[in-house]
Parts: structure tokens; sequence; C-alpha cells
């Protein structure tokens, strides 16, 4: 998908969904841990019944996966985030709308209705923080999912190469390329200019480029620390899950403070190269937290079968962001979201059926190779 995806796309902007921090060693990572994992089958067991569905947060979900919040989705084709939340809703599973996203948390909300998540970056300012989860309130969110592990930005050599940064300067290799992808840059020209949607209101009189400056103070905070995220606990009256969380002491606080659930996560590569890939780490938070936590992941995950490692490495849920992307820029957005959700649910179906399982619960540390211990 991945390949079908780059030769739709132009390069800078393939490589800002494709690329990560640094010299990309933790997403090379993410992947490799992952195909490492060998899944131990039991023979002979009814799966006649088998079904992919979950309960989390207290909802029945169709899958036990999801659509990962995605800042920016709408240079891949205009709509990208509608398509992405109105595929969820009919496919019943969850949408995570991106602070970051080219589409305002009221948009989603009729498109994506009970399945419409919203992640938020608490950045530096607690006032613009509290609107945007006034607004999600407003909009009927119940699960919030803050994210944690962009203390500053994060240096993305290719995007720096291409000239997608702040302040944007897109170099004459990038142009000369976007030239060559007459389809992308019609539908660019066409459709609504991809911008930050949820901070439109703070921009007043700012340039475009004081405004972007602005919006990036507001997704990164190397002030952020475990007393703000209590306030936002105490402020969300609903489900709070805490994303970006790599080590087992954090997982430990976050059940402390009173979080419903964490989501296990390097960004995907994107912010520290040197970090360790989630699925690596995953067995060791599950240990220290047990039960008083909903474990998600995130990072590296491409198929059904790297749900199953994951539900069976100790996660209770997944979320996904590329293969959606690489899923539009090569399907188009009428097709492309829910042929990806489709495959993704029909790969986990055919493993756990091969594994000798009914349900996604019935993963754990028993189907790992080598085997760890029985249970959870």
């Amino acid at each position: 998908m991945a390949d079908a995806a780059r030769r739709h796309l132009p390069r800078a902007i393939f490589d800002f969904i494709e690329g990560g921090a640094g010299s990309e060693i933790a997403v090379a990572r993410n992947r490799a841990r992952f195909e490492e994992i060998a899944l131990l089958p039991r023979a002979l067991r009814d799966c006649s019944a088998a079904s992919a569905e979950v309960t989390i947060f207290g909802r029945r979900y169709g899958a036990p996966f999801g659509v990962a919040p995605m800042g920016f989705a709408d240079l891949v084709r205009p709509g990208t985030d509608r398509a992405l939340a109105r595929a969820a809703r009919k496919q019943d599973i969850p949408y995570v709308l991106s602070t970051a996203a080219t589409t305002s948390i009221e948009t989603i909300q009729d498109i994506a209705g009970e399945n419409f998540w919203f992640q938020l970056y608490p950045g530096a300012d607690e006032a613009i923080a509290a609107a945007l989860m006034a607004r999600a309130l407003e909009a009927g969110v119940t699960t919030l999912v803050v994210t944690v592990d962009i203390p500053v930005p994060a240096r993305r050599v290719r995007d720096l190469v291409n000239g997608l940064a702040i302040p944007l300067r897109p170099s004459l290799r990038t142009v000369l390329d976007v030239g060559r992808h007459p389809a992308w840059l019609l539908r660019a020209c066409l459709g609504q200019r991809p911008g930050m949607a949820n901070f439109i209101e703070n921009k007043g009189s700012m340039s475009g480029l004081a405004h972007a400056e602005f919006v990036s103070r507001q997704l990164s905070c190397p002030g952020l620390d475990w007393n703000r995220i209590e306030r936002i606990r105490t402020a969300w009256p609903h489900h709070l899950v805490i994303k970006g969380i790599l080590n087992p002491q954090d997982a430990v606080t976050a059940a402390k403070i009173g979080a419903n659930g964490i989501v296990v996560s390097n960004h995907g590569g994107r912010q520290l190269d040197s970090a360790p890939a989630p699925i690596e780490v995953l067995p060791a938070i599950r240990e220290a937290c047990g039960d008083r936590l909903t474990i998600l992941l995130d990072s590296g995950v491409r198929t059904g079968d790297d749900v199953a490692r994951s539900l069976a490495s100790g996660a209770d849920f997944v979320l996904l962001g590329r293969p959606f992307l690489y899923a539009v820029a090569a399907m188009g957005l009428s097709r492309g979201p829910a042929a990806i959700i489709d495959i993704l649910r029909a790969e986990l179906l055919n493993t756990l059926i091969h594994l000798g399982c009914s349900a996604p619960g019935e993963l754990g540390r028993d189907f790992l190779w080598p085997q760890r211990g029985a249970g959870r």
C-alpha cells in the first residue's frame, strides 16, 4: 500500500507521512520488533463463530483497532479527515481527531457520531487547551486522548530538506516534483487550503507566519508535567487516555491520577529517534499496571497480524495512522478508508482463527513464541 501511495503523492507529502525523527532508527525499529514476534497457534478449537468485536471504555466496537490522530491528513487529498471519520462510523471503529487536524471538531461531530474521540495537545496555554476540551465536550466526545510526548518539536530531516517546516520554504526540487503530480496538484488547488482548523479562531490579526509559530507552541510544551495532567483529569468528566507512554513507571502514575487508559506510543518514530519500540516495552507496562488501565498501542502497526501481536503482548486495543493515509492516497476518498478497514479486519480474523481464538480478548502471552508464561 505504501508503494502505491508513493506513486500518487509528491515526494514531500509522502516523506511527511512516512518519515520520522533524526536518522529514522525508531521508525525502522518499530517495524523490526513486530516482525520478530511469532504467534503460537492452538489446534482443533471451534472458531466457527469468530468475531473481531471488542468492548472498550464501555462501548462495543466492530474491531480492536481505530484511526489514530493525524495532523494535516488533508495534504494527502482534500477531505481525508472527513472520509476517514465517515468510514470509521460506518465500520464501527473509533476515529480520533487530532488537535492539529485540517478539519474542525464541529465538522467531524456529525460525521463520526459516537465513534468520535478527540486528541488534545495540552500546549503552553492552558486556556486554549481548556477551550478545545469544552468544544470536544459540546460535540459529544466521551474519550479524550491527551498526547504528552512532544515536549519540543522533533527534527525531521526529510521535512527540513523538503522545506516542510516553519517557516515554509519549499526547495526547488519540491516545487518541480509537485508539478510532476498534476492530479494531486489539481485536487489541492480545488480543495480547501489545509490549515490548523481548530486554531482558526485564535488567528485574529496574526500574519500567516506568526499564526504558524503560535500553533507550534500549542503543539509542544517543555513545561508539561503530571500536575497539569491531573488538572485535565479533574476538568474532563469522561474517559481520559494519556498518549505517548513508554516507561512502566509513567503507566503506574497514570493509573494513580485516575486516567482510564494509556497509549503506549513513540509517536510513530516521529519524535525521539533513540526511543524503544512500543511493542517491546508493552509487556513490561502491562506487568506494571495490571488491569488498572486500558492499554492501547500505536507505532509500527501495519497489518491484522500486527494487531494480533499487540493484543497477545498485552494491549487491549490498537491505533493505526499511516496505513489509512496510504490507502486514501492509493485508492481515493470513497474506496480507500473502507478498503483498509476491511483488509485489516479480514487479516485479524484470519489470524485469530489460525491461532484457535474466537475473539480478540482470548489473546494473551500464551500465544507468544517463545512462551513467556500463561495469561496476560
